[in-house]
C-alpha cells in the first residue's frame, strides 16, 4: 500500500482567483513588459486553462489595465506610503527619494514608459495611466502640505511643487534603459535639487536627513522564512468555468 498522501486541494473563492490572476499578470508586466500580459500567458504562469482568465476577465485589455494599475500603486504604496506615523515628512521624502534612485526602480520606470506608450492605441490602459499619475500627484502633494503645515517645507502651491518634482523624476526614468554610469552628480540629484529649491530647503537637506527605515522594512529583512511562493498546481479545485 502506497504511504503517499494526497494533498487536500482547496477551492479558491471568486475573490482570491481574481487576486492571483492580477497578481501574475502584475509580475509579468513588470518584469516583462505589458505586451506579455495575455490570456494565454497567464493561464501558463498558473498552470489553468486560458477559459478560466477569461472568465474573470472576458478582455486582455482588461487585464492589461488591472495589471498596470496593480504594479503601479503597490510601487506608490513601496515609495511613498499613504501612511506615515514613523517620521517627518522630510524623512519620508528623503526616503522617497532614495528609493527611487536605486536599481530596483528601473522596473517601475520601464513599466511607466511601457504603459505611455501602449496607451496611445489603447483607451482601458490609457485611462489607468491617467488614474496613476493622478494618484501620484495627489500622494506626492498630500506629503508636501503635511510639510507645509509643520513648518518644514515652504511653497505656497503644493501642487504645483509636486508636479514640478514628478516631472523630473520621469524625465530621468526615461532612460531606464540606458547607460547612466557616466551622469554628473548634478544630474543624478536632479530630481531632488528641483525639490529642495521648490520646498524651501537647503541643499543636502534631503540627502543628509537621517535615514528613514520603515518597520515592515526591518521586518522583512529579519524574517526567517520566506513568503509563501504560489503554487501553479493548485488548480484542481471545484469546477470553475473553463
Amino acid at each position: 500500500m502506497s504511504s503517499s498522501v494526497q494533498r487536500k486541494r482547496v477551492r479558491k473563492s471568486p475573490e482570491a482567483r481574481r487576486a492571483e490572476i492580477v497578481e501574475t499578470a502584475a509580475r509579468v508586466a513588470l518584469t516583462e513588459g505589458l505586451e506579455c500580459v495575455t490570456l494565454r500567458r497567464i493561464a501558463d504562469e498558473l498552470a489553468v486553462r486560458p477559459g478560466l482568465i477569461s472568465h474573470y476577465f472576458p478582455s486582455a485589455e482588461d487585464l492589461v489595465g488591472e495589471a498596470f494599475s496593480v504594479a503601479s500603486t503597490g510601487e506608490l504604496d513601496a515609495l511613498l506610503p499613504a501612511d506615515r506615523p514613523h517620521g517627518t515628512p522630510t524623512q519620508y521624502l528623503a526616503r522617497y527619494f532614495a528609493l527611487s534612485a536605486g536599481d530596483a526602480y528601473d522596473d517601475i520606470s520601464r513599466l511607466w514608459i511601457n504603459a505611455r506608450h501602449l496607451s496611445r492605441y489603447r483607451p482601458v490602459l490609457r485611462d489607468r495611466v491617467a488614474e496613476q499619475e493622478l494618484a501620484s500627484d495627489d500622494r506626492l502633494e498630500g506629503l508636501i502640505r503635511e510639510g507645509v503645515e509643520r513648518g518644514e517645507f515652504r511653497t505656497d502651491d503644493p501642487r504645483t511643487a509636486a508636479i514640478h518634482i514628478l516631472v523630473v523624476l520621469d524625465g530621468l526614468g526615461a532612460h531606464a534603459n540606458t547607460d547612466r554610469s557616466n551622469r554628473p552628480e548634478a544630474v543624478t540629484r536632479m530630481a531632488v535639487t528641483t525639490a529642495e529649491r521648490e520646498l524651501g530647503l537647503a541643499y543636502g537637506a534631503l540627502t543628509e536627513v537621517t535615514p528613514l527605515v520603515e518597520p515592515a522594512e526591518t521586518e522583512a529583512a529579519d524574517a526567517d522564512e520566506p513568503a509563501e511562493a504560489v503554487q501553479p498546481g493548485d488548480t484542481a479545485e471545484a469546477p470553475e468555468p473553463t
